[in-house]
């Protein structure tokens, strides 16, 4: 299993975006510079978290420039598994792969903390071996993440089950001021129609294992090996 990871001037998450593949699928993970339009030997993709392009004109905006996001929509249509993660969920809603925007934080505060979401759905190349309901403590670093969408398209959103993340607290209740950045509907992730392509602002690669002080991320990750028809055998 081969994942590409796309980096981009100023991505700062893509070693340890690739590291969390690799141990916790047991597949490979190739580091991708922005300026290559080829990813045909990916069946995976991930856009990091960091500052792409120092977070110039809005974050993620200058990406969809790039020959590798190119390729990136052109391999989300084809139906390969697609993950953003926080600056890479911007990136994703920029290039149109995802609705919606991500604009300053409420209280225009960065936050770095972890924080809970609950998995509203888990028909997605991303939480397939996640339990419905099923709480996630993960770390979030950001400044931009308050969700946003027109309420008649957040409306559509919701109805197609597009919400795949909530902020919530322990015990998976939402509109309790667990949302650390003014998100609306508490929303944490979201996802295309088909379910491929998948972005969330809190890093699951940061929790995938132990050492790192939880393992949480590790369904995330894992779950794309589903899609590719693997036994998610590899622990995190």
């Amino acid at each position: 299993m081969r994942a590409a990871v796309i980096v981009f001037p100023g991505s700062n998450c893509d070693v340890d975006a690739a590291l969390a593949w690799e141990q916790t699928t047991g597949g490979t993970a190739e580091r991708i510079w922005h300026e290559t339009a080829d990813l045909s030997g990916a069946e995976a993709i991930i856009l990091p978290g960091g500052f792409a392009h120092g977070d110039y004109l809005r974050c993620g905006a200058l990406c969809r420039f790039s020959p590798a996001m190119r390729a990136v929509v052109a391999a989300a249509s084809r139906g390969v598994p697609v993950l953003g993660i926080c600056n890479g969920f911007q990136i994703l809603c920029e290039s149109g792969l995802l609705p919606g925007a991500l604009g300053r934080n409420q209280g225009l505060t960065f936050r770095c903390e972890t924080v809970r979401i609950r998995v509203e759905n888990t028909g997605t190349a991303w939480t397939g071996a996640c339990r419905p309901g099923e709480v996630l403590s993960l770390p979030i670093a950001h400044g931009d993440g308050c969700y946003w969408l027109p309420a008649e398209e957040l409306d559509a959103l919701r109805v197609r089950g597009g919400v795949v993340f909530r902020y919530c607290d322990a015990g998976g209740r939402t509109g309790t001021g667990a949302n650390p950045n003014g998100s609306a509907d508490d929303i944490a992730g979201i996802c295309n129609p088909a379910g491929n392509v998948v972005g969330l602002m809190p890093h699951p690669e940061r929790a995938a294992e132990a050492l790192l002080g939880g393992t949480d991320g590790a369904a995330i990750l894992r779950s794309a090996l589903r899609v590719l028809g693997v036994g998610a055998t590899a622990s995190g």
